[in-house]
Formats: C-alpha cells, sequence, structure tokens
C-alpha cells in the first residue's frame, strides 16, 4: 500500500485516477474482490438505521452503522453517520451482497479503513513528523482535524500560530487542507498537532517586509502601552496607543522600523477599519519532512521562542 496516496485525510483521494480505476473494479468483478484496500466515494444517503449509503457508480455500496467509525466507547453518536452525507468517505471493500431491490452491492467498511491507517501509519509517526490534515470541526480551545480516514487529532489554539488568536476561526475554516506535525500523544494515544513552525521563524517572516512601506494587519490586541497587529500568521509589530481602535479590526500600517536583535517591528497605523475578510491561506516555510527542534527566534535575541519535539 501506498503511504503517500492513501493513508491521507478524506477528501483527498475522490479525484485520484488510481482511486476512480479501483472503483470501477468493483462493478466489473464478481469475485475477486479487492478486501483491505482502501478506496474512496460520496456518501449519498444515511437511512433510518444510519447505515450510509456510499455512491459507488453503477453498484451501491453500504457501510453499516457499526462499520462507520472506529471508536473505543461503543456510544457513537447519531452526528458521526448524519455529517457523512454528500461528503467523501474511505472505506474497504468487505463482500458482495444483495439489496433489498435485489440488485448487486457492496458491503463496506469505515472501520477497517480507519483501523488499517491508524496500525500502518498514525501509529507509527514520530513526533515532528509533518504530515497532511483536514479541518472537521473548530472550537474555543481549538481545531479538530482529520489525519487520515476520519481519524481525529486536536491542533490546540496555541499552537495554530505564534500571532495570538481569539479563536481558531481566526486562521483556519471547516474543511480546510493543512499541513501539520504531530507535537505529542494524549493519554489514549490520540496525536496532538502544532502549525506554527511550519509558518516561518521570526526572520522568515520580517524579510517578507521593508522599512518605509504600508501594508494591511490585523489588530489583535490593544493595550495602554501600545497596539499589537498582526502582519502574519507568524509576525506581529506594536504601535502606539490610538483611542478608538479595537480587537479584530483590520489596518493599514506603515512600516517605522526592523529590528532583529530585540525581535520587534515599530509600526504606525495609517487607518483602522471593520471589514469582514477570510482568513488567509497559510504561508509555509516548511512542508515535508520531520522536525526535531524548531526556534522562531533569531539569533543572538535575549528571548528565545522555541519547540522541542
Amino acid at each position: 500500500m501506498n503511504t503517500v496516496n492513501y493513508f491521507l485525510p478524506e477528501g483527498f483521494l475522490s479525484d485520484t485516477a488510481e482511486n476512480s480505476r479501483k472503483i470501477s473494479l468493483l462493478a466489473e468483478n464478481e469475485s475477486d474482490l479487492p478486501v483491505d484496500t482502501i478506496m474512496e466515494a460520496r456518501a449519498v444517503l444515511c437511512d433510518r438505521e444510519h447505515n450510509l449509503h456510499v455512491d459507488l457508480n453503477s453498484v451501491r455500496g453500504i457501510i453499516p452503522r457499526e462499520e462507520c467509525i472506529l471508536d473505543n466507547d461503543n456510544e457513537i453518536k447519531e452526528i458521526a453517520f448524519i455529517s457523512r452525507v454528500n461528503k467523501p468517505v474511505m472505506f474497504v471493500p468487505v463482500k458482495y451482497i444483495t439489496l433489498p431491490d435485489g440488485k448487486k452491492g457492496v458491503l463496506l467498511s469505515r472501520k477497517k479503513a480507519q483501523r488499517i491507517i491508524k496500525d500502518e501509519y498514525l501509529d507509527s509517526l514520530a513526533d515532528g513528523e509533518i504530515i497532511d490534515a483536514a479541518v472537521t470541526r473548530l472550537e474555543n480551545f481549538g481545531a479538530f482535524c482529520d489525519v487520515g480516514a476520519g481519524v481525529s487529532a486536536l491542533l490546540p489554539i496555541d499552537n495554530i500560530s505564534v500571532s495570538r488568536i481569539p479563536h481558531p476561526s481566526a486562521r483556519l475554516r471547516k474543511g480546510q487542507r493543512i499541513k501539520v506535525a504531530v507535537k505529542s500523544r494524549d493519554e489514549k494515544g490520540r496525536l496532538i498537532l502544532t502549525h506554527k513552525e511550519l509558518l516561518g521563524t521570526w526572520e522568515e517572516n520580517a524579510a517578507l517586509f521593508s522599512p518605509g512601506e504600508t501594508v494591511p494587519g490585523i489588530v489583535r490586541s490593544v493595550e495602554e502601552y501600545g497596539i499589537f497587529i498582526e502582519l502574519t500568521a507568524n509576525l506581529a509589530g506594536l504601535a502606539e496607543y490610538e483611542k478608538g481602535i479595537e480587537n479584530g479590526e483590520r489596518a493599514s500600517v506603515f512600516i517605522k522600523s526592523i529590528n532583529p536583535e530585540k525581535m520587534k517591528i515599530k509600526l504606525s497605523v495609517v487607518d483602522s477599519f471593520t471589514a469582514d475578510y477570510p482568513p488567509d491561506e497559510p504561508n509555509y516555510f516548511i512542508t515535508g519532512g520531520r522536525l526535531d527542534h524548531w526556534v522562531y527566534s533569531p539569533a543572538g535575541c535575549n528571548k528565545i521562542i522555541e519547540t522541542f519535539f
């Protein structure tokens, strides 16, 4: 099995030629069913018994309720089934069946696909490894991400970016595909993720700007001694306090100076206003491999911001 192509979040395989070829084989083969082969197709119905019906082109696939999700508590919430309708789901074929209308169908298991991905991929990941993920849910404390066939992992809000944000929705959106690194595991062995290390160091982000430029920003914190304005997800500067400026406003800011030794950028607010712009797409400086140690701070800076994996 190809780890690059198949140990991925749901939604990554549907449009691939290899997946389409394997789906087509389900309609052609009567005896040689490719069991333990991970495939992906769209769920089109959740019936009264909470079985998921999957569109396999000329045949119908059925994922029984008990085969929909890998769950150790045996209490699977209804949302686990109904929320999959009209979305891609991963599965492995189990056997051919005859549907109530007499037509041929295929019994599928999403749980087995999750078990394969967990046993052969997720459980072997080391801290610091960079993987693909898809955002599935946003909460005040962080973002839940699909890290393979619907298996969930938590990206805590403090790990999303260096610049502080009031809510994960300020940086991410549901359904978004992102890169993450494995930070650690919780007491049940589930992955805890991090994202900020992939968004560049202070110097890498500061190199995108020059003194004398006027650039866009987002007001992140208004204090008596000044206003912190985010320039990128991993870079903020400080402007002098001005009455009337509020957290979350968009701003036009003039860059007065950039000081790597003190890790400071001095700004002047040209204008601030309210605007409902969508979050910017992440600008990744690292997209693959494994991190052992990441240092955000510039060399020679007294304040050290770093991550050990």
